[in-house]
């Protein structure tokens, strides 16, 4: 499969009277813009608002990010959400890069929703800080989840899709400043050279626990809990065949924006032909029941060493429970004789001194630690909150609190704030594009 992504680097957004881009400037006509948005009778209240970096600007509660594309071979850029269901990871495809579209809720958070400070100390813990954020800024009639912790934003999630795919129209008939080629031809028929090198899988486990529909990741709009771990292409995983979800706290999350982007992939594309061959992504899921579990980890095995993988990266999205999960598929791999190196954050506590892994085995001797989700970060307040920032108390969001006998409430009476790291918006980058290091005391 071949694909080219053509870039346009977005260096500055803005409003004006006709959607266009021009030297790096992204001018949106808002109104064009929200009747995208308005296309589901569900949304009762929208706006769009611009952050930069830089800007004294935090924004709560941040349910989705999303990369602004154009799929200009036909057919929709995120099938079976903002159209049918076709494959994906072949032809042209249009970016914005720079930027991205943040689904924002104008009132009620969740327990998957998330914090970015676009200025300040709180800037360092997300990637999205970097970028020039369209924030959608939404509310629904979905009146029954209102006063749930767990909440499906099934409507401003997917309007979010609606609008960065209406974003990545602006720019459908001119010439990419950039290219990106991913070429990657089936495993049988590469050359001699190319196969004698070690070969290497990349185990990727999405949010899928949540037996109800609606919450988990999707894969071509199917939801993850009701699939099998599949082998998948690369070129899928980074042109809109996998979409974020509503569910996990928020430090661990996968947005499709990371999907996209996933640096993890794109670096071993780089050694692909050079030091390895790339054989592709085992796409697994996360499960409730241990039996769940050993099933998911086998097939995984199975895939694996029927590829003829000699090595392998795996990475969960979440903790906890998702543990058992990781290291099941650890433990077989490294079974089969596939040496396994695995990515995921940790819960150790907010001194740092808890068990890092809910489960654990010897086999699990590489691990790439992505952060602490438990570490507690105070912020000060900041001259423009894009939301509602009591949210982050109120609505159970991962990281935050309505009180605390020690602490307090995670918002204080100044504006200020104190959160677990959990609550900052996919902070801990599992996905290969963490900032953060371990430090030895």
């Amino acid at each position: 499969m071949n694909l080219e992504i053509g870039n346009f680097q977005v260096k500055n957004v803005q409003f004006g009277q006709t959607s266009s881009y021009s030297e790096g400037t992204l001018t949106i006509n808002k109104e064009e813009a929200l009747s995208v948005v308005f296309q589901d009778d569900h949304i009762t209240e929208a706006d769009i608002v611009l952050a930069k970096p830089g800007d004294d600007v935090r924004i709560v509660p941040v349910k989705e990010a999303v990369e602004p594309r154009f799929r200009l071979s036909g057919g929709p850029t995120f099938p079976g959400v903002t159209g049918k269901i076709e494959r994906v990871g072949e032809g042209k495809t249009v970016a914005l890069k720079n930027c991205s579209v943040l689904a924002v809720g104008k009132h009620w958070g969740s327990f998957g929703d998330g914090l970015i400070d676009m200025s300040g100390e709180g800037a360092k813990y997300s990637i999205f800080s970097k970028l020039n954020n369209i924030c959608l800024v939404a509310d629904a009639d979905e009146e029954f989840e209102r006063h749930e912790i767990q909440k499906k934003n099934h409507a401003i999630r997917w309007a979010a899709h609606r609008l960065a795919e209406y974003l990545g129209s602006i720019v459908k008939d001119m010439t990419p400043e950039s290219k990106e080629v991913y070429d990657l031809g089936p495993i049988t028929k590469r050359d001699e050279k190319v196969s004698k090198l070690p070969s290497v899988v990349y185990v990727m486990q999405p949010q899928s626990q949540m037996e109800e529909l609606g919450y988990n990741d999707l894969i071509y709009g199917w939801d993850t809990n009701r699939m099998l771990p599949t082998f998948m292409h690369p070129n899928e995983i980074l042109d809109g065949a996998m979409i974020g979800a509503s569910y996990m706290c928020c430090s661990s999350k996968w947005s499709t924006y990371d999907f996209q982007n996933c640096p993890t992939i794109k670096s071993l594309y780089k050694e692909h032909g050079k030091t390895i061959n790339f054989l592709g992504i085992v796409m697994s899921n996360l499960n409730v029941s241990l039996e769940q579990k050993e099933r998911a980890a086998m097939f995984v095995q199975q895939i694996a060493t029927n590829l003829g993988a000699d090595a392998a990266i795996i990475a969960e999205e979440g903790y906890g429970n998702t543990d058992a999960d990781f290291i099941e598929c650890f433990r077989l791999l490294e079974e089969a004789g596939i040496k396994t190196v695995g990515m995921t954050n940790e819960c150790t506590g907010s001194d740092g001194t808890s068990q890092p892994l809910a489960a654990l085995d010897e086999s699990a001797d590489a691990i790439v630690s992505c952060g602490n989700v438990s570490t507690l970060i105070e912020l000060p307040a900041m001259e423009t909150v894009i939301g509602e920032l009591e949210s982050l108390m109120r609505d159970g969001l991962s990281g935050g609190w309505e009180d605390d006998d020690v602490l307090g409430p995670s918002v204080r009476e100044d504006g200020s704030i104190i959160m677990a790291n959990d609550s900052m918006f996919c902070g801990d980058s599992v996905l290969g594009q963490s900032i953060k290091t371990v430090k030895e005391f």
